[in-house]
């Protein structure tokens, strides 16, 4: 059997202290890389995903910043880069649908927060990370199975960013395609994470979970198996992708 190992190589995950991006961060220490797991606001679930790498054998470091703000994605991005001397791996995790709004109370102010936090900073991640990627490397942004059905009840902003992560990603396929560098992206559908224990009710996700052909919801876990493929050299040969990873909740 093969065997994924990505011993001494490097990686930022982007939303790495919780939910899809924890599961990440360990997949990837786990496979041999030092990780740079960076959070917003859950600083104490930083440290612990930064203990369970350094437990693992593996270097990680913590950086703090906020992705709606331009500035401090790339300060992140180049903190990470600075730390390992360079960065093999680029996992652009960090998301929120930040809150259910319907159309006629939506305010611009809330929708470009939506936008900046869930697709422009996809953006400004991979711009800041280009001259730091080394040869051969990996990036792999996080979409939504809303990029494809519209979302849930108000969350049409979420969706439409989402969208946009799809389509980013395909175009910085065949941008980076001469470099070497390969670009996918996972898309999640219903995953049990602290994004649902917040946006969604437990009835909610029981009528979600019935129309599922594998009748369960997805666990953090899921996404993390099919992130650890695409950065893998089993998927040398794949690049502008969208990984659906829901229970056949949606064929695309």
């Amino acid at each position: 059997m093969r065997t994924i190992d990505l011993q001494g190589q490097t990686a930022l995950v982007t939303g790495g202290s919780t939910g899809i991006g924890r599961a990440v961060a360990l997949a990837l220490a786990e496979a041999g890389c030092d990780v740079a797991v960076h959070y917003h606001q859950s600083e104490a679930a930083a440290h612990e995903v930064a203990a369970v790498v350094r437990a693992v054998g593996r270097r990680a470091a913590l950086l703090q910043g906020d992705f709606t703000a331009p500035a401090q994605v790339a300060a992140v991005v180049e903190a990470a880069a600075r730390e390992f001397g360079g960065l093999d791996i680029l996992i652009n995790n960090a998301g929120s649908l930040i809150g259910r709004v319907p159309l006629a109370d939506m305010t611009d102010d809330h929708w470009g927060a939506v936008v900046a936090l869930n697709l422009t900073s996809v953006f400004q991640s991979c711009r800041a990370a280009l001259p730091h990627l080394r040869a051969g490397a990996r990036i792999v942004n996080v979409t939504s199975i809303a990029a494809h059905t519209g979302g849930g009840q108000h969350s049409f902003a979420y969706a439409a960013a989402k969208g946009g992560v799809l389509s980013l990603t395909r175009g910085l396929a065949k941008e980076l395609a001469h470099s070497g560098v390969r670009v996918n992206a996972v898309s999640p559908g219903t995953i049990l994470t602290p994004f649902h224990e917040r946006f969604s009710t437990p009835d909610r996700l029981e009528g979600i979970r019935k129309t599922i052909p594998l009748q369960r919801l997805g666990e953090a876990a899921d996404c993390a198996g099919a992130v650890l493929y695409l950065v893998s050299p089993l998927a040398a040969y794949v690049t502008g992708e969208i990984l659906e990873v829901n229970g056949g909740q949606y064929f695309a």
